[in-house]
């Protein structure tokens, strides 16, 4: 997108955006929309003052008044606006470590091993600092506004982790809204340090989260982790079922465990990919229970197409994501996000949440139609974490937009959209994406 067409924001803060293509599903507006496209998209005029969103007006029924003719507009051209992302399940501590610390098979055990040794080696303060820093840089470039992102928890890798945590936080904010999810495994809560966990959770202001694997102790974990989390009132996040074991039935078992908890916190289940490969009979029981037990469900359609069912001179039979259309269907909250970036888990990436709906679409049919899958990486993940006002288009809102020359959805995701322009609070920011190069001294 030619940003000199754009040079008018930088000298003031009121402009019109003319002709703008905007799914319906993102605006939250006082009129009924008069006509949209095929595909869901509305074509809208956008006033912007002093960095909010004062007006949207549908655009083939605008005709500017006195009081509007000599405020600058700034034509797009059917060109699509967004409002920012909202990556809700990332892992950050562990990115960018791929060249250091390759998964040498591309398998789920080898992810594990390769970044277990990595932390073990490698992750310090600076270490680790560095790393999330470049993929906070990352995000705000192609547009992220928030982002969840799950920590390393284990022994004293939870004071280093969280602090440096809480220092990104600080440095990021107005720019970033971070939150951060104690990663560890299940059994870890039943422990002393487990609880100590708990309260630093707490003492941060952070989410509870959990690798979960069925095992013989699975009972006792989650008891401990539900009765952790309601004593102290903190949300759940819990990694759950990834893998393509049809025996893998750890979301119906969380989703028990919360009803008979009566647990009244949000509670976000990631993956779940083993529900893709059960029967009917199962995936009606375990959809019943998550819908009665008030549990969302994120996936990582790129992570988990990549690791799973891979096998040494095998081509995988199946996608590695959960059932997204049928979850959906059963009015439980769906969205996708990120996950891995650069690390064992998922050698590729950029933290853009644009590859992440692209990608989405194809591995997982999300059009035909799009309907309001556009939620599912802005207002959907908004909501799940506590931002209702974050991931929509609306009067009042702040001008947080990604302007795209992609005026349909063919056009939107058939390129990168690398010359996207990013406004925070009305004003064009620098999309400059970080050189690969500032990381090079950690791999030496």
């Amino acid at each position: 997108m030619n940003n000199q067409q754009f040079s008018v924001i930088y000298d003031i803060s009121h402009y019109w955006l003319k002709n703008a293509h905007i799914p319906v599903c993102l605006l939250e507006t006082d009129f009924d929309i008069p006509s949209q496209t095929r595909e869901g998209l509305s074509l809208v005029d956008i006033e912007i003052n002093e960095g909010v969103i004062i007006q949207v007006v549908y655009s083939l029924t605008h005709l500017p008044s006195p009081e509007t003719e000599n405020i600058p507009t700034i034509d797009l051209k059917g060109g699509q606006v967004w409002p920012c992302f909202v990556d809700m399940h990332t892992h950050l501590d562990k990115g960018h470590i791929w060249m250091r610390s390759p998964n040498s098979d591309g398998s789920f055990n080898g992810a594990l091993d390769a970044g277990a040794r990595d932390a073990e080696k490698y992750w310090n303060a600076e270490d680790i600092y560095r790393r999330m820093e470049f993929g906070l840089k990352c995000s705000y470039a192609h547009g992220t506004k928030a982002i969840r992102t799950h920590l390393v928890c284990f022994g004293e890798q939870v004071n280093i982790g969280l602090e440096v945590f809480q220092t990104l936080q600080k440095e990021w904010e107005g720019r970033l809204i971070l939150q951060p999810v104690s990663l560890v495994s299940g059994d870890y809560y039943l422990i002393e340090a487990g609880e100590k966990l708990a309260d630093k959770t707490l003492d941060i202001g952070g989410i509870l989260g959990a690798v979960l694997y069925m095992n013989s102790d699975l009972d006792n974990q989650l008891e401990r982790l539900f009765s952790l989390a309601k004593e102290r009132q903190l949300d759940l996040d819990l990694h759950t079922d990834e893998n393509g074991d049809p025996n893998s039935r750890v979301l119906y078992k969380v989703a028990e465990k919360a009803i008979s908890h009566q647990f009244s916190g949000k509670i976000i289940c990631g993956h779940c990919c083993s529900l893709a490969v059960q029967t009917l009979e199962q995936v009606t029981a375990t959809l019943k229970l998550v819908k009665e037990a008030g549990i969302s469900i994120v996936s990582l359609p790129m992570c988990n197409l990549y690791l799973q069912n891979r096998q040494n001179n095998h081509t995988p039979r199946w996608r590695g994501v959960t059932l997204l259309h049928e979850l959906k269907k059963e009015g439980i909250s769906v969205a996708v996000a990120s996950d891995n970036c650069r690390d064992p888990f998922f050698g590729f990436g950029d933290h853009d949440v644009l590859e992440v709906f692209n990608m989405s679409v194809r591995i997982a049919h999300l059009d035909m139609p799009y309907g309001d899958w556009p939620c599912a990486v802005t207002k959907t993940p908004a909501d799940l974490i506590g931002l209702p006002n974050i991931g929509r288009i609306g009067i009042g809102l702040p001008a947080d937009l990604i302007l795209f020359k992609g005026r349909n959805f063919s056009e939107l995701l058939s390129r990168p959209q690398h010359d996207r322009v990013v406004l925070r609070n009305g004003q064009i920011i620098d999309t400059t994406l970080p050189d690969y190069c500032e990381l090079d001294s950690l791999f030496e």
